[in-house]
């Protein structure tokens, strides 16, 4: 995956600029993975991509109210982060910094750490270092701090990184064009359903028509995806009216 800031994928949409519509976009492998790997977004991470202000509904109080929420009023092995920055099952997409919070492929990824009492106190252990040893002092326990880290041994999560591995390079085969219709809909590209989708938009006038080559980065990305929440004309939306 591509790690500069800049990297974007192009696709080329043809447009009725008689009704300012675009009828379809013919896209790359690039964009098709892109566009499939939202089904894959945690909730928690589609509401942090588009901010309180940009969602529809009540889901963004939802998420800013994890956010004000004190940690104390959290369980000891649970913290805010897990549903604040949820992990993506996949970060297949050459839109680079579209899924960096959510990177599930990193090497350096190790997990929610553990912790234990220096004492080593009934062998328990947590996922908070600030807890004290429930231990109680006086029966030949101790009362500190358990924040001595356990470090994990062995090949862990190994299923899950398997599926990693598997959808890393993405989902949709580099040999085909697709088409991708104004509401979404994707289907391997074709002269004849070219052809079928002019009749079926009653294109009387081909010199109404014109192809446009665009490009999708990371804010062309979001404005996707919250145009995809919000209506069925979600390339027009982004692309030619440019809704915010």
């Amino acid at each position: 995956m591509a790690s500069s800031s800049s990297t974007k994928v192009s696709m080329k949409l043809l447009i009725d600029t008689k009704n300012q519509k675009v009828l379809f976009a013919e896209a790359s492998k690039s964009v098709v993975d892109f566009l499939f790997n939202l089904l894959c977004l945690p909730i928690g991470t589609v509401v942090k991509l588009l901010s309180a202000n940009g969602m529809v509904g009540s889901l963004g109080n939802l998420y800013q109210s994890v956010e004000n929420l004190n940690q104390n009023y959290m369980l000891p092995d649970q913290t805010k982060d897990i549903l604040l920055n949820p992990r993506a099952q996949s970060s297949s997409t050459d839109i680079s910094g579209f899924l960096t919070q959510n990177d599930a492929n990193s090497d350096d990824d190790q997990g929610p750490k553990l912790y234990m009492c220096q004492n080593k106190c009934n062998f328990q252990v947590t996922y908070d270092n600030q807890l004290r040893c429930p231990c109680r002092p006086g029966y030949g326990y101790c009362s500190c701090t358990m924040n001595n880290e356990v470090r994990y041994v062995g090949n862990k999560n190994v299923a899950e990184k398997k599926v990693s591995t598997n959808i890393k390079s993405g989902f949709v085969k580099d040999v085909v064009t697709f088409m991708v219709m104004d509401d979404l809909v994707i289907e391997p590209m074709s002269t004849i359903s070219s052809i079928t989708l002019l009749n079926k938009f009653n294109v009387k006038e081909i010199g109404t028509l014109q192809e446009k080559n665009v490009e999708m980065g990371m804010d062309e990305g979001i404005k996707l995806l919250k145009a995809s929440l919000q209506s069925k004309m979600v390339l027009t939306s982004v692309f030619i009216k440019k809704q915010k």
